[in-house]
Order: C-alpha cells, then sequence, then structure tokens
C-alpha cells in the first residue's frame, strides 16, 4: 500500500476531524495530492488538492471555509482538517497522488490512491 489514509470516525455535527494521509514512495513530494470523497449510493467527488510545495491549494464550493488542505513533505503526508462538520459530510475519504506537480480536481490526473477513511457525522 503506497498511500495510506487514517483518522476517519464517528463525530457529531459541528465537530472536527483531522484526516492524514502518508504516502510511502520516494519522493512524494513532487506531486500535488487530493482528497476525494464517496457517499453512499453517489459518486466519487472532489474535496480539495494541493500542489507539491503545498504554496497553492484548491477546496471544493462544499467544504469551503470549513476544510483545509496541508501537507508537510519532510513526512510525506497529507493532511486535511475538517471543521464545522455536517451530517452531508459521511463519506469514505479517499487520499490520491498527482501524476503532475500541480493540484488537481480531476480523478483522472492521479495514479496513486489510498485505502480511504470512513467518516460519519452524526445528526
Amino acid at each position: 500500500v503506497q498511500l495510506q489514509a487514517s483518522g476517519g470516525g464517528l463525530v457529531q455535527t459541528g465537530g472536527s476531524l483531522r484526516l492524514s494521509c502518508v504516502d510511502s514512495r520516494r519522493p512524494s513530494s513532487n506531486n500535488g495530492m487530493a482528497w476525494f470523497r464517496q457517499a453512499p449510493g453517489k459518486e466519487r467527488e472532489f474535496v480539495a488538492t494541493i500542489d507539491w510545495r503545498g504554496g497553492s491549494t484548491v477546496v471544493a464550493d462544499s467544504v469551503k471555509g470549513r476544510f483545509t488542505i496541508s501537507r508537510d513533505n519532510a513526512k510525506n503526508t497529507l493532511y486535511l482538517q475538517m471543521n464545522s462538520l455536517k451530517p452531508e459530510d459521511t463519506a469514505i475519504y479517499y487520499c490520491a497522488t498527482s501524476l503532475y506537480a500541480r493540484g488537481s480536481s480531476q480523478e483522472g490526473h492521479y495514479r496513486y490512491w489510498g485505502q480511504g477513511t470512513q467518516v460519519t457525522v452524526s445528526s
């Protein structure tokens, strides 16, 4: 497994979680990375992306102002800080490593995917 996601769990509405994703490849810091999510019965959707240096980020409108993506290249780790969680944020969250140095919201730009971590927000 090249990407290992963790940090999911059960939280109440308004709560917070921090997801982590460790990329075991060397070097991983040359690539953009992203978080996607898939809710039951729905297609996988883009959540947030970050470029290889961590200087450029984009988040989906549905999570803007609540979620923050970041990375620590020294630790080969990607993060997703999720605040003010809502029941509609319930999904399996996947991290992915891009083919390119920049971030992207397009699934086709991602080569490596983690196994996913479940986030459940209760109302």
